[in-house]
């Protein structure tokens, strides 16, 4: 993979475009008095929209502010006379405005601005103000134009002249573009030349354009029509076929001609610093080609450029060195023709020195230098304040000779601005530089204290601009010491700047520039600081990508800590929209289920404010081709068609094979089958055909990725019938039943048919040369004979007809009538045991005679019946072993050891099984066992591990006894491996522990007298984490929870009764009859809180009173049966500090309202005694509380018996 870079620095670009200003003139303040300076002017040619206000600008500088006035054609131009005219404020601008109303023609001509102050006039160039003109076309009937096919003809456009010149093109009358090439195309003058006219260039008409720049509007010249006389009618095909579009027309070829320009040779006049265009247009049979060449030497380098079908030639910027001869050549099979072109460049004054604004201290010597060059050399006039310098007052320290004027020994006063102008025959030019005398002390015009960061090897630029008069001189100094820095890496310019040709980490600092003259002198300082560059070291690379697939496009920047870095991505050199499939991240770019949308050239941009790199990569997606189109059908014939079709795109990935599929509508219509394949180079092919089919075919693009939708179908085409040429496949006779054959085939298709009234032929016998055969025509594709004998083979013939023939006489086929099942078992069943699971057969095969069909195998039936251990239950599912063929062994495999089996033998034919064989029984050995169903392991302490353990699910014999084999192990780290052995009825093992940190995997084995089972594998747990497999410890049962929760109860239960207790010694609580009673404030028990607490068990009869009852309150035997509400009181007054939580024990009856019986208290009143606490929820503590549930119901019983609070 490639992958484009670009690095670009912005102080880079900065420097590159200010480097040729490093010895410009120096700048003179504004605050400081000086002669004006123009900067800014509207162009010499000036063409304006007639529809819009005119504005002629004129902008100048200097001190005092410049006044301002105008001339038109050479004579003062009185700006308050004309109501439309107005001039800027501050400005010397011309707006004339026609709002209300007016004729911008009227002010069409020659303006020239004069900016003028106390020290002097400057000039604007003189501005020749033009009207932009869009006229219409002269009326003109056009006529018919009649050609021969074959000859030259040029359509002339000759459009109106306008200012500026329009654009033109030409369009049909129904706006569509001519298509042009290099037999048609447009010349530079607007007219439209056809090398030779072919019969379509009948079928459209033609008319020219005019667009035109400021109207923006176009106009249509009348069309042209023209009528092609032939010698041959148009014929399509005939011409695509032919290889010589020409001669199949019957038109003569004929030598090329030149059209335009006229001749063997022309000329042609070029100013210096516009293009050059040369033209050469040609007829002949067929279009020539046109070639370019520069008499004794090379088309110029770099500049040339061909255009219009090399028809021509464009050379930029032309200089004098492009003078010369050229030629081009146009040529055909028939001959070439050259063309001369003779060049001359000519030039307008351009500058070699323009004078610039000379400043000068009381005393000194100066001058002013105006040199310009062209073709004709220029005459060079001076102007002093806008009038002739010959027609001035004279100045003895003034010397003019020729483009210089020489000042001598200046003096304050003398400013004025000078104007040079150069002018030939091809225009002119006008420069303003003025003379200003000053005494000033040197100043620095920069901010004090500037900060510059650059980054590390570019090159950088220190600017420190200053003036004064006479001009100081200025040195740079680093870090306030050391000699002036000019040389090495630095470069000290006239206008104060420092350039360093590359910053480096050791150019860090702080950089003084003093200006100095004999009036003073003045400084400033400079920071530079060194950044590292922003570098993307790694880009994204060219991909190639499938359609739906993710790229990811790479970006990883490495910059300057200390500056702030901006990655943007850009694709096809515009920014790219992140939509939800675009996911940009620190290090690239992720496009999720790209599509062919996204496939360009993506940029990553990292920029900071100092430089910026970028990284460019093309992502090519592959998509599947796009469907072929345009299918056509040449070349018809009885058994063949040539198919042709255009490809379609190959989205990036070429396209490998093309599939050719047909359809017909007799007998499978809808239904689209392959016809053939073709390699994806080639896009026409010749069809093979079936007679009596009516085909229409479509065309399927492959590539890598997949396969192209289908193309439109083709038209159709009907193929004449025949007789069939192959008969049906797949004949076959075999019986459904035991007294008849079925004759089945493979039928022909719809391209086998060849013809309507498809049928077939069936013909049977017994195998027997003197048997006689059978027949029956059938369209079905199978027939059933009946009553036929037992497995006997017959010989078949299925031959196809249809309405045309018979196809050729087809093969015989054997086939087989029905078979019965067999009538014979297996006998002399012999059996060997091989081992534990696995047993030897033996038998007497039957006779064939018996099997009435065709043997397929025996098979083995055989069960478990029972397991020669004592209670254990085995399943008798029957099951069965194959033997193929006519054998007389086999071996039974995967049986149970140690069990009693059964076994039984059969023969099998297509039918069925036959008469089973005598049941033989045979037990099986011992063998080893199934590995234990379980291994729990418990780890009750660090001490020990518990380890509990089932007996196998597969004994397979008599168990003798289990081995366990331990290891410690602690990371990667194992012990040695022990090992225990127990009896068969033992199931349990504690294992004392060595090492308190380590776990421990267990190997446990069953065994029984062959030998050892499978092992079952486990590992204690970790500590943090303590489990065992496959039975997880409850922790309710554990020991220390059980205590743990007893002491909390009892805890409880005290707290519970010294409650009571205190409450015995308290007074009474308030009790409301009304529910929506409030309790009085001033209880004391209300403010802090405390309540007293009642039990009443349902069924007592006690007054609804404050005072307690005087019997006492039955026992309660059970609290567990009751539903109980227990509500947790806020406070309990004790004589301890701590105030654990009490609870209330209510039966249903207190916490609802009721009026049956006689209820010893209300039951608002009960429930009015409780807390406005939340519930404690009471099926948590039921399970806690039962096997306390006697202790707590006898206290309660005694509190109850005193006297209740």
């Amino acid at each position: 993979m490639v992958m484009q870079r670009h690095h670009l620095t912005r102080a880079g670009i900065a420097l590159a475009l200010c480097l040729h200003h490093l010895v410009s003139a120096i700048e003179v303040p504004l605050d400081l008095p000086q002669p004006p300076t123009i900067t800014k002017q509207s162009v010499k040619d000036y063409i304006v929209d007639p529809r819009d206000n005119i504005f002629i600008e004129c902008e100048a500088k200097g001190n005092p502010v410049p006044t301002f006035s105008w001339t038109r054609n050479g004579k003062f131009f009185n700006v308050a006379k004309d109501p439309k005219v107005s001039m800027r404020r501050r400005s010397g601008t011309l707006v004339i405005d026609f709002h209300s109303g007016g004729r911008p023609e009227d002010y069409e001509g020659e303006y020239q601005c004069f900016a003028r102050n106390d020290y002097g006039t400057a000039l604007s160039s003189k501005i020749h103000l033009q009207v932009s003109k869009s006229p219409l076309w002269p009326k003109e009937k056009v006529d018919v134009i009649e050609v021969d096919e074959g000859a030259p003809l040029s359509l002339q456009c000759n459009p109106p002249p306008g200012l500026p010149s329009p654009v033109i093109f030409w369009m049909s009358s129904s706006m569509e573009p001519i298509h042009q090439d290099k037999r048609v195309s447009q010349g530079q003058n607007g007219d439209l030349y056809f090398s030779n006219v072919m019969l379509q260039d009948a079928q459209t008409d033609y008319s020219c354009n005019a667009r035109f720049h400021f109207t923006h509007t176009i106009q249509q010249k009348n069309p042209y029509t023209l009528k092609v006389k032939t010698k041959k009618p148009h014929n399509e095909t005939s011409l695509r076929n032919h290889t010589d579009m020409y001669s199949a027309r019957g038109i003569t070829e004929t030598t090329p001609s030149f059209m335009y320009p006229y001749g063997t040779s022309s000329s042609q006049m070029v100013l210096r610093g516009v293009d050059l265009l040369l033209e050469c247009i040609a007829s002949g049979v067929p279009a020539p080609d046109i070639m370019w060449y520069k008499k004794g030497g090379e088309l110029p380098a770099g500049k040339t450029k061909l255009e219009n079908f090399n028809k021509a030639l464009r050379i930029s910027n032309v200089s004098e060195e492009d003078s010369g001869e050229y030629f081009c050549l146009a040529s055909n099979k028939m001959g070439s023709i050259r063309h001369t072109i003779s060049v001359r460049v000519k030039a307008a004054p351009y500058w070699l020195d323009e004078p610039q604004n000379l400043i000068l201290a009381p005393g000194e010597d100066g001058r002013l230098v105006c040199r310009a060059n062209g073709n004709p050399k220029p005459a060079i006039q001076w102007l002093v304040n806008g009038e002739p310098i010959e027609a001035s007052p004279p100045n003895p320290s003034r010397e003019v000779a020729g483009d210089t004027i020489v000042f001598r020994d200046t003096q304050i006063g003398s400013s004025a601005v000078y104007q040079c102008n150069a002018s030939n025959e091809h225009g002119y030019l006008l420069a303003n530089a003025f003379v200003s005398v000053l005494d000033v002390p040197p100043r620095i015009l920069a901010p004090r204290n500037q900060l510059i960061r650059v980054i590390q090897n570019n090159r950088t630029r220190l600017d420190c601009p200053f003036f004064g008069s006479p001009i100081p001189t200025l040195r740079w100094f680093k870090n306030g010491q050391g000699n002036t820095l000019d040389g090495g890496n630095y470069k000290a310019h006239e206008n104060g700047s420092l350039e360093m040709n590359m910053a480096r980490k050791e150019d860090q600092g702080i950089y003084t520039c003093v200006a100095t003259n004999i009036l003073g002198k003045a400084e400033a300082q400079v920071r530079l600081e060194v950044k590292d560059p922003t570098r993307i070291v790694r880009g994204p690379e060219d991909q190639v990508v499938k359609r739906g697939s993710m790229p990811r496009l790479h970006c990883r920047i490495k910059h300057d800590p200390t500056l702030k870095l901006t990655v943007t991505w850009l694709k096809d050199d515009a920014p790219l929209y992140m939509g939800n499939r675009m996911k940009k991240e620190d290090d690239g770019l992720t496009i999720y289920g790209v599509a062919e949308k996204d496939q360009g050239d993506y940029t990553c941009v990292a920029s900071t404010e100092l430089d910026k790199d970028s990284a460019k990569a093309y992502l090519t997606v592959l998509e599947r081709p796009d469907r072929p189109r345009d299918l056509e059908l040449t070349d018809l014939a009885e058994r063949s068609v040539r198919l042709t079709w255009i490809p379609g795109d190959d989205n990036n990935s070429p396209i490998t094979d093309y599939i050719v599929q047909f359809e017909e509508d007799r007998f499978q219509p809808g239904m689209w089958h392959n016809h053939s394949r073709y390699p994806g180079s080639v896009n026409s092919a010749v069809l093979s055909l079936s007679p009596y089919v009516n085909y229409q075919f479509r065309v399927i693009a492959v590539n890598d990725v997949g396969s192209s939708l289908p193309s439109v179908p083709s038209e159709r085409y009907q193929t004449n019938g025949a007789r069939p040429e192959i008969n049906p496949t797949g004949v076959q006779g075999a019986g459904t039943q035991k007294n008849n054959m079925e004759i089945t085939w493979t039928p022909l298709n719809a391209t086998q048919a060849y013809g309507p009234n498809l049928r077939y032929i069936v013909r049977w016998r017994r195998r027997d040369p003197r048997g006689s055969w059978y027949n029956e025509t059938v369209k079905a594709p199978r027939h059933v004979v009946w009553n036929t004998p037992i497995y006997v083979p017959y010989e078949i013939k299925v031959q196809a007809e249809n309405d045309f023939g018979r196809a050729p006489e087809p093969d015989t086929v054997i086939g087989y009538s029905g078979e019965d099942y067999p009538k014979a078992a297996p006998t002399d069943v012999r059996i060997r045991v091989l081992n534990s699971t696995a047993i030897a057969l033996t038998w007497t095969r039957v006779h064939l005679d018996t099997i009435q069909g065709q043997l397929k195998e025996y098979r083995a039936y055989f069960w478990r019946d029972s397991s020669l251990l004592k209670n254990l239950w085995v399943s008798k599912k029957r099951q069965y072993v194959s033997f193929p063929g006519d054998r007389n062994r086999g071996i039974v495999s995967r049986l149970f050891p140690y069990s009693n089996y059964k076994l039984e033998m059969v023969v099998t034919n297509g039918r069925g099984d036959g008469p089973r064989s005598e049941v033989k029984e045979f037990p099986t050995p011992e063998g080893v066992p199934s590995s234990p169903r379980y291994l729990r392991i418990r780890q009750p302490n660090l001490e020990s591990i518990n380890l509990e353990w089932d007996h196998p699910e597969h004994p397979n014999g008599v168990l003798t006894g289990y081995n366990l084999r331990y290891q410690a192990f602690n990371g990667t780290k194992t012990g040695r491996t022990l090992v225990e052995n127990f009896s068969p009825n033992q199931t349990r093992f504690t294992l004392q522990r060595t090492d308190p940190i380590s776990r421990y995997r267990f190997f446990l084995r069953a065994r029984t007298q062959v030998g050892e089972g499978e092992a079952i594998v486990e590992e204690s747990p970790a500590l943090l984490n303590e489990a065992y497999t496959k039975n997880h410890v409850d922790i309710a049962t554990q020991g220390w929870f059980i205590g743990l929760m007893c002491a909390i109860a009892l805890l409880v239960l005290i707290l519970l009764i010294v409650c009571f207790i205190k409450r015995s010694r308290g007074g009474k609580y308030p009790v409301r009859d009304n529910k929506d009673e409030h309790l009085n404030p001033e209880d004391k028990n209300v403010e802090d809180g405390s309540f007293d607490y009642r039990y009443a068990p349902v069924g007592m009869s006690t007054p609804a009173t404050t005072s307690p009852p005087s019997a006492p309150l039955p026992a309660i035997t059970d609290l567990t049966a009751l539903p109980l509400h227990i509500t947790a009181a806020p406070r309990c007054h004790a004589a301890s500090s701590i105030t654990p939580p009490t609870f209330l024990l209510l039966p249903p009856a207190l916490g609802k309202s009721s009026t049956e019986g006689n209820a010893p208290w209300k039951s608002n009143r009960a429930a009015r005694m409780l807390p406005r606490s939340p519930p404690f929820p009471v099926s948590a503590w039921k399970d806690q509380s039962r096997r306390r549930a006697g202790a707590l119901a006898s206290a309660t019983q005694d509190t109850a018996a005193g006297q209740p609070r």
